[in-house]
């Protein structure tokens, strides 16, 4: 399977996502894997900080475009719509964070 863009190559996930297979995974599609490891975990693998902190950005993203109730609620029926309003909403979030720091 030929992918759309280029290839991921990190992924930033929390504790519940820490298993063997994803770690196996996206060391196989060449990509390194920064989860925190479980605490009932034997073999702990070290965390890049820096790395796993933009992870928090993300997440900030995303609790910025659910503030837009039609993206949170879904009303759109196709997925092409949504992906529209998903764009229209981050363009203005984007619009917004360049006037305020200009």
């Amino acid at each position: 399977m030929e992918a759309d863009g280029p290839l991921a190559r990190v992924l930033l996930a929390d504790r519940g996502y820490d298993s063997d297979a994803i770690r196996q995974d996206m060391q196989d599609r060449g990509g390194v894997a920064v989860i925190p490891a479980r605490r009932n975990r034997k073999v702990r693998e070290s965390v890049d900080t820096h790395i796993y902190a933009l992870r928090n950005r993300i997440e900030r993203c995303f609790n910025r475009l659910k503030n837009a109730r039609r993206v949170a609620t879904r009303y759109d029926k196709t997925a092409a719509s949504f992906l529209g309003f998903v764009q229209i909403t981050s363009i203005r979030m984007w619009f917004r964070d360049f006037v305020n720091t200009a």
